[in-house]
């Protein structure tokens, strides 16, 4: 604990770990999204008995296949990054983080790996019944998988169900049941599988836009369409929901994310009439905003679902964190001399006096003399203070555009799906190849969406890794520089060639569409026309040689 931080390899972890993050939940979204669209085209499938939702549930799971294989590649990696970058983090909360990736792994993962593979390969040997029952536990593992990874995450954004003990000097359980129901980790559960099955909807659309701009197998391109919009408007209104529920989350349990997400520096006496940056350019050195486009009576409202809740601004933050910084720093001194002396009553006392201002205390060390708290003195108190108040609020600029980003895709798609759910159920959409192109060139939207709602929630919890425990200046290993570049460059180069891997099957088996079967009986005209009554085996005008 006592040992010199180098600050450059604390960034270069960091940059290590969000390359990683932002690389591996390319994948997350669409196994998470993919698998119920599969699943609920294979239940049209077992209730209709028409082969044709057979024959879509086997091409979309293709594509299905090629992202869970990656993806499963690219996750892997990220849980020894926590063991090889991270041990001061893994020491401090290895007990609790530790213990839902473990559930994750023996539950939720092995589920899913085991039934993916017969739900390949078991089509000719189980009934269609029990292969819809493979389909679904597929689905549902993903999606458990999920859940317990953002239950490990839901205790670095709002720490719960953990106490930390000073003759361990680790966070140890205090209760299972806290942990799992923490809000944060449920709401961003929902919100993040939510946002999968958007990601899912987009792709499935998407596609089957380009089959219908280039007659090819209009007979599944139509129905996967009408799918996947019905699918995406139910999603896209479901994650803007839980979107403002973790907001609203957000005011209590980290209030500087918050104010950084809405750029707010002062605190505003009159809520009622407090104004949302629709847009503005944040200054962090300023501490103010160059520009901004403001509409008043909208914030409180918005952030709190009230009239008269005051939402603190940055300066008020600020200056609200200095007296837990100093008592931080006391409660951090006299744990250091109770470990020296587990025997000193008067230090342990001392410490459970300022015990839950401890990591505030943990923060000021980047900025104590020579890193070493028993250094700081009346003289240079003032100094440490202000730079560690301004540390506790995380970088406003990223936290303000990203989530505006996010925000602004996920508002464009749910407009999107409804155009063409609306044009698809009346059987026009094919009158609307505007619509179409749109809905092709709008595939990447939600993974935009996605790592951009990733970056809002990863840089808010800055600067800690556990919110108000455990800053993230402390938390990386002590590693070389070389050492780190080294492994950057690395897992850079290999992640690189996964998305590159997975473009080139995707693109290939999505340009090659589902194979025409000459023995395929067309179906039956149905009432208003479309699907049935289109050619089913146009030429595909793109295909590649195969």
């Amino acid at each position: 604990m006592d040992m010199l931080i180098n600050p450059t390899v604390v960034e270069l972890s960091r940059a290590q770990f969000a390359l990683t993050a932002l690389y591996h939940f390319l994948f997350v979204p669409l196994t998470l999204g993919l698998s119920f669209i599969l699943a609920t085209m294979e239940s049209v499938y077992v209730i209709t008995g028409k082969p044709i939702y057979k024959e879509m549930t086997q091409f979309w799971g293709k594509l299905f296949g090629i992202n869970f294989a990656l993806g499963v590649a690219t996750g892997l990696t990220m849980e020894f990054e926590f063991g090889t970058n991270w041990s001061m983090y893994s020491h401090f909360v290895g007990d609790i983080f530790g213990t839902p990736l473990a559930i994750e792994g023996l539950m939720a993962f092995f589920m899913e790996s085991t039934f993916v593979g017969v739900m390949f390969f078991g089509w000719d040997r189980l009934s269609a019944r029990a292969h819809l029952v493979v389909t679904y536990l597929v689905a549902l593992g993903s999606n458990l998988s999920a859940l317990w990874i953002l239950i490990a995450n839901g205790f670095m954004q709002d720490p719960r169900g953990g106490t930390f003990d000073p003759n361990t000097m680790r966070m140890q359980f205090s209760s299972f049941v806290d942990l799992i129901f923490n809000p944060d980790a449920q709401a961003k559960f929902v919100h993040t599988s939510i946002a999968g099955f958007v990601t899912g909807s987009m792709f499935v659309m998407g596609i089957s836009a380009y089959y219908l701009l280039t007659n090819k197998r209009k007979d599944i391109a139509l129905r996967s369409f009408r799918i996947a919009t019905v699918f995406g408007v139910i999603s896209s209104i479901g994650v803007i929901t839980l979107g403002d529920a973790l907001g609203y989350i957000d005011v209590h349990a980290q209030p500087t994310k918050l104010a950084a997400m809405e750029a707010i520096w002062t605190t505003d006496p009159h809520p009622v009439s407090a104004a949302w940056n629709l847009i503005a350019f944040p200054s962090r050195t300023a501490q103010k905003n160059y520009f901004e486009i403001s509409i008043p009576y909208v914030l409180t409202p918005l952030l709190t679902h009230s009239e008269n809740t005051v939402i603190p601004g940055i300066i008020q933050l600020e200056q609200e964190a200095k007296p837990r910084i100093e008592n931080g720093i006391k409660a951090m001194v006299a744990l250091k001399a109770y470990n020296e002396d587990h025997g000193n009553t008067e230090a342990l006392a001392t410490f459970k006096k300022y015990e839950k201002d401890m990591g505030y205390g943990f923060l000021a060390k980047e900025f104590a003399p020579d890193q070493d708290l028993a250094k700081v003195n009346a003289e240079n108190l003032p100094s440490v203070l202000d730079k560690t108040a301004k540390a506790t609020i995380p970088n406003v600029w990223v936290e303000f555009w990203s989530f505006r980003l996010m925000v602004a895709a996920g508002f464009f798609m749910l407009v999107l799906f409804a155009f063409a759910a609306y044009y698809s159920l009346k059987n026009e959409v094919e009158k609307h190849p505007a619509l179409l192109k749109l809905a092709l060139w709008s595939i990447p939207l939600p993974w935009v969406a996605v790592e951009f709602g990733w970056i809002t929630a990863e840089n808010g919890r800055q600067p800690w890794t556990v919110y108000g425990w455990l800053p993230t200046f402390v938390s990386a290993s002590s590693h070389s520089v070389g050492y780190m570049i080294f492994s950057l460059i690395g897992f850079t180069l290999l992640y690189s060639s996964f998305i590159a891997v997975e473009l080139y099957l995707m693109f290939k088996y999505a340009r090659l569409g589902p194979q025409e079967h000459h023995h395929h009986q067309p179906e039956p005209q149905t009432a208003g026309g479309g699907m049935a009554g289109q050619p089913a085996f146009a030429k595909p005008s793109l295909s590649p040689k195969h």
